[in-house]
Formats: C-alpha cells, structure tokens, sequence
C-alpha cells in the first residue's frame, strides 16, 4: 500500500521534471504533501508545493526544485515546520538542500535515484549526521528507472549539443 502511495506522489514530481526538461533546466521535480499516518489514499492528501529546478530561468543557484518547494510549502502553512509532511524529489537532495529540509523537520524524505557524486545523504550524511537535530526517515529508489531515464536523456542532449557546438566553432 505503501509502494502505491509512493509511486503516485513520485509520478507527481516526475512530471514536474519533464516541466524543467522542456525549460533547460536540470529535471528535478519536487511535491511536499501534508499527511497523517492514517491517510492511505492520495486524494485524502493536501499537496502543499509542486515545484521543478528552475535555477537557470531565475538566474539564481539556490533555485533547486526542493528549495522552492520548502518555500511554497512554508507560505502555504504559514510555519517553518513542516511537520506531519513528506517530500518525494526525484533526484536525491545535495547537501543544500538536504540542510534545509532537516531544518524544516520534514520527517520523510522520498527520492527516485541516488546521486552518488553529490548527494545529501548517500555522499555527505547529513540526515543521519550527528551534529542535525532532525534526521527524516529516507526511502530510495521509488519509480527508479524513471527519474534516471529522464536525467540520462537530458544529459545525453546537452552533451551532443555541446559536441556539435564545438563541431561548428571549428569549422569557422
């Protein structure tokens, strides 16, 4: 039931990164939902944010898909606490922003693939770093393939787009 639950939030956030695919932008979606324990169906569920990575289009480097969606979620509550909420990205959070989603007291963390150069947890341990005062249950890996097919076209794009830039700077 769990799984299911799981996987309808991340499509959400996957949706989200198709959004900042078709910007230019890195595609990494973020939804923050507000749930209780007892809500088993996702339509039970108020959604506080529903954001993507948008730092090329705001020209501003903390602009990350989980950023905007604490600040949404955090007008939308009225509160710096988030408790009571969970957070589905489909990339794992960096350090930033792993930072400031511990200090809001997310208490669950969601994510679709792992990033094994930079990431918040599986790299640089700060949700289950000692010195953090709030350490979110993780769950990884949830609609996989998905969130790394999306990031690996992206990537796979802008590198062939570099090629051919490159390609045509020499030709000149």
């Amino acid at each position: 039931m769990q799984l299911k639950f799981d996987e309808y939030f991340m499509s959400m956030a996957l949706r989200e990164a198709e959004k900042a695919a078709k910007a230019g932008e890195v595609p990494t979606g973020c939804v923050i939902i507000e749930a209780s324990e007892e809500d088993t169906m996702p339509a039970a569920v108020k959604i506080l944010a529903k954001t993507h990575n948008q730092a090329e289009s705001l020209c501003d480097a903390t602009a990350h898909a989980e950023m905007l969606a604490l600040s949404a979620a955090f007008a939308s509550r009225g509160a710096w606490r988030l408790t009571n909420t969970v957070l589905y990205v489909t990339k794992e959070p960096c350090p930033m922003c792993a930072g400031a989603i511990a200090l809001a007291r997310i208490p669950r963390v969601v994510w679709g693939v792992s990033d094994p150069k930079r990431g918040g947890q599986t790299v640089f341990n700060v949700f289950t770093h000692p010195g953090m005062n709030h350490h979110p249950e993780v769950t990884q890996g949830i609609l996989e393939d998905g969130c790394k097919a999306i990031l690996q076209s992206f990537f796979k794009q802008r590198r062939s787009e570099a090629r051919e830039k490159s390609i045509c700077t020499q030709q000149q």
